[in-house]
């Protein structure tokens, strides 16, 4: 690696720095304007989702973002609070400590800083390519769970109800249930008109913030009821003022008890995040034309992680809303995030004092709100109708993000995938073929019922790699063949799909070779790939398969066949299958 590709992977804006300009600079002014008007509400509700005071979902979107911007590989995407993420560390921390306590923060933070750690190390060893192993189903239903918990998270709030915290889904909904006398009718109109206001301007003012809008109707609405009645009487709640200041420096617990209590939590998270960031990335890098680096975009995330840690951030990811807005804003280079969190600071410095008079009841009708947008129901229409097996990775995780601590969540879907995808490698198709006789090449294709094959030969094509896993099921294949038509001495196998060959792979080949030679016929091969041709040819193998059994064109192994075959079978033979058949006199000739 040269100084320069060194130079920036560790300063990446670099690559970028030379395109800012006088018009760039504009663009993402306004982008940034815009991002941060958007974080407001989200930030206040997402640190509200996550168990936190209001205002550190705004400190999460300021230096996090900052950060994130100018180490990962994305000119576009945005970090910050998430609301997947805040209800991972409600649902995995609340159990440890009281939300909103000294304790609880402390707890946070000391997790941020673990996820940052994480998705840095894991940044610097190279292991960007591993987000691929966690599959879209399982964000789909991962996400589709935390909507439902998040719902069920709200309740009290937008009710008005006092329900225990930390229980499990289905027990929210029977502690609901079994308390509906104690809805309190004044909450619950703020909720409404809140909720109401929120889908009115998500309908009819697309342009406009839809959650500053909802912000804005349930807080006079509360304004209102609370003058004409006194809040003594309507019992609705607000969320205090903010105080508007930088965000603090703060320090995580450094205790080994606390992390090794925290690990698996901060592992679930990390795998999350990471998914969440690249998978943004990517899908908005399509629409602009940049390549986007996995392991770069792995260390800006974990900076930024470990930065939030200190400026009194939690964890925080790539968001899909921001980032898109960001993109559809205008914004041309990172900068457009840096600014986003410097406007953010502004606007929190004029308005903090605004909050004391947001309900609490607005909080959740919000979050409701957040809750019915992470339902992709397309997805899951597209999932439901295309797969068996990803149904049920669908379905697996989403009822895991239900019936048990999210952390677990996560990792059974991801098993489960896993799995399924090991199944399906495992099993690779094996086809016959035979070469079509109405084309003038004789091309191969899949053998049809009735159709004419050489009496001699047998020509499969396996579409997919050999390896320990899928030996077996390769195996047993060759087998029946063996035992079905035993007069078919010669196998041919097109091996054009087959990736690579392991050693179990390379044995049960020369197996089956020695097996064939035995009988009187060969294993040949033709279209192998350079890596699996490359072990076949290793001393082990090749005395048993022979350097003469591979071949690069069929038609060089139709012709080595055919010089092998027996005569007096190819004179009795009426199907004449292969074009150098057509040289032989005609079946009956002397």
């Amino acid at each position: 690696m040269n100084n320069t590709t060194w130079l920036y992977r560790f300063a990446p804006f670099l690559r970028w720095w030379p395109m800012v300009g006088p018009a760039t600079l504009r663009a993402d002014l306004l982008a940034g304007l815009i991002g941060a008007i958007v974080v407001l509400p989200q930030g206040i509700a997402f640190a509200t989702l996550a168990g936190l005071p209001p205002q550190y979902g705004l400190y999460a979107a300021m230096v996090p973002a900052v950060v994130a911007a100018l180490f990962g590989s994305s000119w576009h995407l945005v970090s910050g609070p998430t609301n997947a993420i805040s209800l991972v560390v409600f649902a995995t921390l609340s159990p440890l400590a009281e939300p909103q306590t000294p304790a609880y923060v402390g707890l946070v933070l000391t997790l941020t800083f673990m996820v940052g750690a994480l998705q840095l190390a894991m940044g610097l060893a190279r292991l960007g390519s591993l987000v691929n192993f966690i599959s879209h189903t399982v964000i789909v239903g991962f996400t589709a769970g935390a909507a439902l918990l998040i719902i069920a998270s709200q309740m009290r709030n937008f009710f008005g109800v006092d329900l225990p915290r930390g229980t499990l889904f289905f027990r929210t909904f029977y502690n609901f249930f079994a308390s509906l006398d104690q809805i309190q009718p004044y909450v619950l109109a703020v909720g409404l008109a809140t909720l109401l206001a929120g889908i009115a301007a998500r309908r009819w003012l697309p342009k406009v913030p839809y959650m500053i809008v909802a912000m804005v109707v349930g807080s006079l609405t509360a304004a209102v009821l609370n003058g004409a009645l006194g809040a003594e009487h309507t019992g609705i709640k607000t969320i205090g003022a903010l105080p508007g200041a930088l965000p603090p420096l703060s320090l995580p617990h450094f205790s080994f008890d606390t992390m090794r209590d925290l690990l698996d939590v901060a592992l679930a998270v990390t795998a999350l995040a990471l998914t969440e960031a690249v998978s943004i990335a990517r899908s908005i890098a399509v629409k602009s034309g940049q390549r986007i680096d996995g392991n770069q975009e792995f260390i800006g995330q974990g900076l930024s992680n470990l930065a939030g840690a200190f400026f009194s951030g939690y964890a925080a990811s790539g968001s899909f809303n921001r980032s898109g807005l960001n993109y559809e804003a205008g914004a041309k280079t990172p900068l457009a995030a840096a600014f986003s969190a410097g406007f953010l600071l502004i606007i929190v410095l004029g308005v903090a004092p605004l909050a004391a008079y947001l309900p609490i009841a607005s909080m959740g009708a919000i979050l409701f709100l957040v809750a019915w947008g992470l339902f992709d129901f397309r997805q899951m229409r597209t999932i439901v109708r295309s797969s068996r097996a990803e149904t049920a990775v669908l379905l697996v995780t989403l009822i895991a993000t239900l019936v048990m601590h999210l952390e677990f969540a996560i990792f059974v879907g991801i098993t489960l995938s896993f799995f399924l995808y090991l199944n399906r490698t495992s099993h690779p198709a094996i086809r016959v073929l035979a070469p079509n006789p109405d084309d003038p090449q004789r091309k191969f294709e899949p053998l049809r019922e009735g159709q004419a094959e050489c009496p001699q030969v047998k020509i499969v094509r396996i579409e997919g790699s050999l390896y320990f896993g899928a030996v077996n099921h390769v195996e047993e294949f060759l087998h029946r063949l063996r035992e079905t038509y035993p007069e078919q001495k010669h196998l041919l196998l097109m091996a054009k799909s087959v990736n690579f060959i392991d050693i179990a792979g390379a044995e049960m080949l020369a197996h089956e070779a020695r097996w064939r030679r035995r009988q009187g016929g060969r294993l040949y091969f033709y279209s192998l790939r350079a890596g699996a041709e490359e072990i076949l040819k290793k001393p082990d193998y090749l005395g048993d398969i022979g350097e003469d059994a591979l071949f690069r064109t069929k038609h060089g192994a139709i012709q080595e066949i055919f010089a092998r075959a027996d005569r007096n079978i190819c004179r009795r033979c009426r199907a004449r299958v292969f074009m150098e058949c057509q040289s032989l006199p005609p079946p009956g000739a002397a």
